[in-house]
């Protein structure tokens, strides 16, 4: 089978940085082909330079066998390649169809817009795609799921012969996920070729056709999926066998309790929700979308209003009424959007990391510390191994695992005796996974109580020694750490109707 897309030789240089080393990548018609490495393995500088965002420094790129050269994303997309980026793009206050079309609506009589005509379009792309929506539905009013696809109909508007996927399943459920696939295999059917960029190894082995792997932008191999294993997937990408540690379990039975939450209620989101966590234990927090998870950790962290119910630090009753209580009563929250709740992305890595404790580093007329926070910024960047040039690197330009774990350094810095992680590898490849996993063991160890919310129910079950499950605002039950996935989701979709939650292991 001839290559739709063929990339050879292509080279990229930022200042400072060698991004992009002699890389190779190839696409059939037809194929999904799945784009795998770490953060910062240059799998989006590839796709950049493909899609016109960048332009080559060296190198040879041909679509269908022709030499091409975009100067910029809609050369790209005329000439029929689409990317469908993590973050969507779409005006929410436009309908599905306005938002496929904008900038080419089609135009009747004296240059006004054809709305019917811009509609039919839209639908006849939904058709196409087996997609039941209606074009004209306000973005704003669609699923996350339902907005993905039509940022998938909107690279299909430009009659896309490539389309590049990066992490398309981020915030989706299983059910969303089993739709984006169908959709995939049209494509597929259809001759378009699919790149396929996640970190999800279930995905990869379910959707793709061949997997090609990435190490500090430079090509490592290609492998056909059904002939390789998830193990050697990942031993491409981190250059070694990652040994997975298992989860140690402490006695905490003396162990104090750090954080108690009794009878929390905001709305329906959260409906009187009761736990503790003690010094020295991970409380996993699992539950479907939506169901009140993120909600009860920021009503903890004082960032949504308590309406009622008692929230205690150390044995301490604390009246948090902003983040900034929160954060003196020694909670630290790491939100699961780092980019707009965690860091400054233009700001450098030393100032993101002293930032929760900036005051330990103002001085008479307030005056900063400079020498203070580098020492500071220095010392952490290497105790929680954070890949960055320097701390005067902007966080904007470091990988989805490094900007997670300046946050975290910024909260260790802080020194909070509990910790709220909110999706803490979301977005985040298998080698800062396992990085992160350990440094929730080590903090553990060190006597800090954590809280993990997760979407992934592997992940709960390995790193947390207790799991809560909630459902509809309410807390359906507290799992140990023996717990299956079955078990998790029986109680993720148990509807409370007493206020009373019962739970398993509640009190060890």
């Amino acid at each position: 089978m001839s290559d739709l897309i063929n990339m050879n030789g292509i080279e990229k240089r930022f200042p400072g940085v060698h991004a992009l080393k002699d890389m190779r990548f190839e696409l059939r018609a037809g194929e999904v082909h799945a784009l795998m490495g770490e953060n910062g393995a240059g799998k989006s500088t590839l796709m950049k330079i493909l899609s016109g965002v960048y332009t080559r420094d060296s190198g040879s790129i041909t679509l269908s066998g022709k030499p091409v050269e975009f100067s910029g994303p809609k050369e790209a997309q005329d000439a029929g390649v689409g990317i469908i980026h993590q973050e969507l793009s779409l005006m929410n206050d436009l309908t599905a169809a306005q938002n496929i079309f904008i900038g080419r609506e089609p135009r009747g009589r004296f240059g006004l817009l054809d709305e019917g005509k811009l509609n039919q379009q839209a639908a006849d792309i939904f058709a196409k795609m087996q997609l039941v929506l209606d074009p004209t539905t306000p973005v704003r009013e669609l699923s996350i799921a339902k907005q993905q696809m039509v940022e998938i109909a909107k690279a299909l508007s430009y009659e896309s012969r490539v389309l590049v996927m990066d992490e398309p399943t981020a915030a989706l459920n299983d059910k969303e996920i089993g739709e984006l696939f169908k959709i995939i295999e049209q494509l597929r059917a259809d001759g378009v070729g699919v790149i396929y960029i996640s970190h999800k190894m279930d995905e990869i082995k379910r959707i793709s056709d061949r997997v090609t792997v990435l190490r500090d932008g430079e090509y490592v191999g290609t492998r056909e999926s059904k002939e390789t294993t998830i193990q050697e997937i990942i031993a491409m990408m981190v250059g070694r066998d990652l040994e997975l540690e298992e989860l140690h379990v402490p006695d905490v039975s003396q162990a104090a309790v750090a954080l108690e939450v009794a009878g929390l209620n905001r709305g329906r989101a959260v409906r009187d929700v009761s736990f503790h966590v003690k010094k020295g234990e991970i409380l996993g927090f699992a539950g479907l979308m939506g169901a009140g998870r993120t909600e009860v950790a920021r009503v903890i962290f004082g960032a949504d209003r308590l309406e009622s119910g008692e929230i205690r630090v150390n044995g301490a009753p604390i009246d948090i009424r902003s983040p900034s209580d929160a954060a003196k009563a020694g909670i630290g929250y790491l939100s699961e959007d780092r980019k707009h709740f965690g860091l400054f992305l233009g700001m450098d890595v030393r100032s993101n990391i002293a930032m929760a404790a900036i005051d330990q580093f103002t001085g008479f007329g307030g005056v900063l510390d400079e020498a203070g926070m580098a020492a500071a910024a220095e010392s952490y960047i290497k105790q929680i191994g954070i890949r960055t040039p320097s701390d005067r690197q902007e966080a904007q330009y470091l990988s989805g695992g490094n900007q997670q774990k300046i946050v975290i350094a910024k909260w260790l810095l802080r020194d909070c005796d509990v910790l709220i992680f909110d999706e803490p590898t979301r977005g985040v490849d298998v080698g800062a996974k396992s990085e992160i996993y350990k440094i929730l063991n080590e903090l553990a160890a060190k006597g800090k109580a954590i809280i993990v919310i997760s979407s992934e129910l592997p992940e709960i079950l390995r790193v947390s020694h207790r799991i809560a499950v909630m459902c509809e605002g309410h807390l359906t039950g507290i799992l140990g750490p023996q717990s299956t996935q079955e078990e998790i989701m029986q109680l993720a979709t148990k509807t409370m109707q007493s206020p009373e939650p019962k739970s398993s292991g509640a009190a060890a």
